[in-house]
């Protein structure tokens, strides 16, 4: 009886093993999962948003590895994003913080910010004024924020917003040069996103997949806190592709 029982213990070990391992693989290489812990992607993304990431999007590097495991040089199996993806890199910075934008800038472009609107290689970004959104701020007040869609030069489309009058310093930067293997990204909420135009370019390497789709959404509360679903899941968003 003692020899079935640990036999039986070693099957369960192996069972959970193999579990694990499986679920490294996918999450390496297929896709993982990611959520929103900020406001920069607004309205695009949200808050307490979750989401699965290709990972084969643009091939794999180091950063495609859990922890960043040095086993990957350079970049393999590589293609190029395409701009208005929304990506999730390590910041710069730090080679080690997720940070998901908008891609705007592909190497070689030139790339600036005037009075509010997106310039790319010279040229305004076409952006159509929508109505205004009026959101509560954390104290519970009222306020309207306006919105845009922007249009790039591949007709790629979004929604971007911002709230103040077009004078504040990420409103109005100098031209960026992309370098080659480096890459721009600026956040949909534009006035509030720390992006390229604060810590500069992303290097190929840091790209770590591009955003595809929803699996879950939930306001002002924990997604392990089930009880609460019924009446803080965002129901409308599960299941929804990223624009």
């Amino acid at each position: 009886m003692k020899k079935n029982s640990t036999n039986e213990f070693f099957e369960n070990c192996k069972t959970i093993i193999f579990a694990i391992f499986i679920a490294l693989i996918i999450r390496t290489f297929a896709a993982e999962p990611f959520n929103i812990p900020s406001g920069s992607m607004i309205p695009t993304l949200l808050i307490g948003d979750y989401l699965f990431v290709s990972k084969y999007s643009y091939g794999y590097s180091r950063h495609s590895l859990p922890f960043s495991l040095p086993l990957i040089s350079g970049r393999i199996l590589y293609t190029k994003p395409v701009l208005g993806d929304v990506a999730v890199f390590k910041t710069p910075t730090d080679n080690k913080t997720d940070f998901i934008k908008r891609i705007v800038g592909l190497p070689g472009d030139r790339v600036q910010v005037k009075n509010g609107t997106l310039y790319i290689n010279g040229k305004n970004i076409q952006r159509k004024r929508l109505p205004d959104a009026i959101l509560k701020d954390f104290n519970g007040n009222s306020k309207a924020v306006i919105r845009y869609e922007e249009t790039l030069p591949n007709g790629r489309k979004y929604i971007v917003q911002e709230d103040d009058t077009n004078k504040g310093w990420l409103d109005n930067t100098p031209e960026f040069i992309v370098p080659k293997e480096h890459f721009f990204a600026m956040g949909d909420n534009r006035d509030n996103s720390s992006d390229s135009r604060v810590f500069g370019y992303i290097p190929i390497n840091n790209l770590v997949g591009r955003a595809e789709f929803l699996f879950f959404s939930i306001k002002n509360s924990s997604a392990w806190k089930f009880w609460n679903w019924h009446s803080s899941v965002r129901v409308k968003r599960l299941f929804t592709g990223i624009k």
